[in-house]
């Protein structure tokens, strides 16, 4: 209600002080043009009150101020002291110290208490109506008011005030609600309408409280509380309760009390942060900002966003996904990808979810990074960045999760129920999965490039789940060169769905590009058989491959372990056990003793294998990936000879290869040479299999080897 409207009301205008002025307008408002506005009528009687009125309204609304904040209520007779039913000051204590981790918080609880207020008393009106033969349409005063929550700070005398024009509180209901900490009004009034058949799911749903200690949060930052409140029943007086938080409570009889109830919280000396405007509309932004009902600030409305998140998905606009995005993520790009869905099973879930356009910064990367992701309930912020709502490796999703479902603790701040949360979780997580692989199936092209920005999080995914399934699940949205297809990557699926008859088990090749791939000495037999194989260019790829280990019931196997495993089959033998155009067997049976002697302690076998062509070795350890890896992160901290032991490395040679059998005649003529060829072809093989932390390592032994064939020129 404007000033002018208040006046007008009594009947008669009275010329009020320029300081009442000041307090009923805005500061932008001079006080003393304004009642020159009005004053004007005293001046020229010829104008009407009507224009003054009008006047003086269009001044206001230019400045779009609006406010019900007055200081008007006066206590009036003897006040009752009460003491705290059934509570200490130690539970106090632990109320306003112990329970809220962030003062500020306390400004989201009284703030959800008031849209309750509001609520309510939106209930009994609608319910009420409908039933008006009872008659109880008419037992609420002013059934057609503004439901609103106004919010007004004063720096000089470190007070915030916050009104609502709700259902209000009679003397009995201030002191049971007020007077006994952990009794919810809210949670008492949704249990009686289920009593009596009134209490559907629907007409409920935008309660917020449900513990009953709010309230007391405001304890924290006060040196004493007062409440004016006056309930919406007809003929209701005002009421004004107050206390220190010392364990007792004042109530008595007010005078000027609109409906609703106003909380006047006097400061303490070092919270006078909460005085400031900026800091409560940073509060109210955080936490409040999707309330209900309209929060106004100093006469200006504070909470403006919408909860497009409760709204059909088909009725939400490209530009209020935009908008609402750039105000969850704190960002200026628009949504690469927008998931939104509703679902009541198995839990009731509200979800917006955000993929970013841009590329990953550095700190989205580190997993010490928060998610993104902010924990609603009935449109009142819970957490802004929830920890356990989705796994680590999700991180980058910005969005919101609205879900009535998740219990709180008394404070609402940390998440009791670690199986109902673990059960969120999984549903939240293959939601995101499904909608992620429905993109790969009908936008292929914008999937691909989704994957070049944040596939290295979807492979996190795959080493830090401990459930087969999920893995498997994140699996499908892998995509990977192949030795078949140079241009384009295909999923594990697509290879699954063309492996060659009888072919049991999946392969897959690290190596830096497509180049070295090709010409890996562990690809040649596989080459020969025309067997597929995954090409792996990131150096984690074949870590993330290791730690899936099944896809669909088929093994992923490394083409190095598939070359340890002895089949005969696959040897190109003959009859005799020998590899044609190769060493005779006795010339094998002299060069292996003599190979392994030379390499004591580099090497824990050396054996022929069928499977190299064109190259005279290689170097085979057990789990190549997990070798790979120690050696560039923690092979620098032990010695070469404690390296070799780790890895047992296994070197092959081709007895068909020219150099190889060039080594053979060596041994005997040129034994000197012979052992310098040996130990750089076993290098030059552990070069080649990426177990060498620095090859410049190399470039003494490579000299040798150069010198002594030169001698012979």
């Amino acid at each position: 209600m404007s000033v002018v409207n208040g006046l007008l009301r009594v009947g008669r205008l009275i010329r009020p002080s320029t300081t009442l002025a000041r307090c009923l307008l805005p500061a932008t408002v001079a006080p003393q043009s304004a009642w020159a506005t009005i004053g004007q009528v005293h001046q020229q009687p010829q104008r009407s009150w009507l224009s003054a009125h009008r006047t003086l309204s269009t001044k206001v609304a230019e400045e779009g101020y609006h406010t019900i904040i007055r200081d008007q209520e006066k206590a009036v007779g003897t006040s009752d002291k009460h003491e705290f039913q059934a509570e200490t000051r130690m539970l106090l204590d632990i109320v306003a110290r112990s329970l809220y981790s962030d003062k500020e918080v306390f400004v989201r609880e009284l703030v959800s208490n008031a849209s309750d207020a509001l609520e309510k008393f939106r209930f009994l009106v609608q319910t009420s109506t409908g039933a008006a033969s009872d008659g109880e349409a008419g037992e609420f005063a002013e059934a057609d008011r503004s439901l609103e929550i106004h919010i007004g700070t004063n720096k000089q005398d470190r007070q915030l005030t916050i009104q609502d024009t709700g259902i209000g509180m009679t003397r009995d209901e201030l002191v049971a609600n007020l007077g006994t900490i952990a009794r919810s009004g809210s949670k008492q009034f949704m249990e009686q309408l289920k009593e009596s058949g009134r209490g559907t799911q629907e007409n409920v749903q935008n309660i917020i409280g449900q513990f009953g200690v709010g309230f007391y949060s405001a304890f924290m930052v006060a040196d004493r509380v007062d409440v004016y409140t006056r309930s919406s029943r007809a003929g209701a007086p005002g009421l004004k309760w107050s206390s220190d938080g010392s364990g007792t409570f004042e109530i008595q009889e007010a005078e000027n009390v609109a409906i609703g109830t106003k909380i006047v919280i006097h400061l303490k000396a070092d919270c006078r942060e909460f005085a400031d405007e900026d800091r409560i509309r940073e509060v109210i932004r955080r936490y409040s900002n999707f309330v209900g009902s309209p929060i106004f600030l100093n006469g200006k409305q504070a909470n403006q966003i919408q909860p497009i998140w409760l709204m059909e998905p088909k009725q939400v606009t490209p530009e209020q996904h935009n908008e609402f995005y750039r105000f969850v993520g704190n960002t200026f790009d628009t949504p690469r990808f927008t998931l939104h869905y509703k679902t009541d099973v198995p839990l009731s879930i509200r979800a917006l979810l955000y993929f970013p356009e841009g590329k990953p910064g550095l700190f989205e990367m580190s997993r010490d990074a928060d998610g993104g992701v902010a924990l609603y309930t009935r449109k009142v912020l819970i957490q802004s960045k929830t920890e356990n709502l989705l796994p680590k490796w999700l991180r980058f999703l910005k969005g919101v999760v609205d879900s009535e479902d998740i219990p709180l603790n008394l404070s609402r701040e940390l998440l009791q129920n670690s199986a109902l949360i673990r059960k969120l979780r999984t549903a939240l997580t293959n939601r995101t999965l499904r909608f992620l692989h429905d993109r790969s199936q009908k936008e292929p092209e914008s999937y691909d490039k989704f994957y070049k920005d944040y596939g290295l999080f979807l492979k996190e995914g795959i080493v830090t789940s401990q459930e087969q399934q999920e893995k498997e699940e994140i699996a499908k949205l892998l995509r990977f060169e192949t030795s078949k297809e140079p241009n384009r990557t295909v999923s594990l699926p697509e290879y699954c769905q063309r492996q060659a008859e009888g072919q049991k088990d999946i392969y897959y090749l690290a190596a830096p590009n497509r180049t070295l791939a090709e010409a890996s000495p562990y690809y040649e037999s596989l080459k020969k058989r025309g067997i597929e194989v995954l090409f792996c260019y990131e150096a984690y790829d074949e870590l993330v491959l290791m730690q899936l280990g099944m896809y669909l019931g088929k093994n992923l196997v490394s083409v190095e372990k598939e070359m340890r495993r002895a089949d005969a089959s696959t040897d190109g033998k003959d009859a005799d056990g020998l590899i044609e155009g190769s060493l005779l067997k006795t010339q094998i049976d002299e060069l292996l003793p003599w190979l392994k002697d030379k390499l004591t302690g580099k090497v824990s076998n050396v054996k022929t294998t069928g499977k190299l062509d064109t190259h005279p070795c290689v170097v085979t350890v057990e789990e190549m990936a997990a070798a790979r890896h120690f050696i560039k992160t923690q092979s620098h901290n032990i010695s070469e000879e404690n390296r070799y032991a780790l890895l047992q490395p296994q070197f092959e040679i081709n007895p068909k290869h020219p150099i190889i059998k060039k080594l053979h005649k060596l041994t005997s003529s040129d034994p000197e040479l012979a052992e310098l060829l040996a130990k750089q072809l076993f290098s030059n093989a552990m070069v080649g299999a990426g177990l060498v932390d620095d090859p410049r390592m190399l470039l003494t032994s490579m000299n040798d080897l150069l010198q002594k064939v030169l001698d012979k020129h």
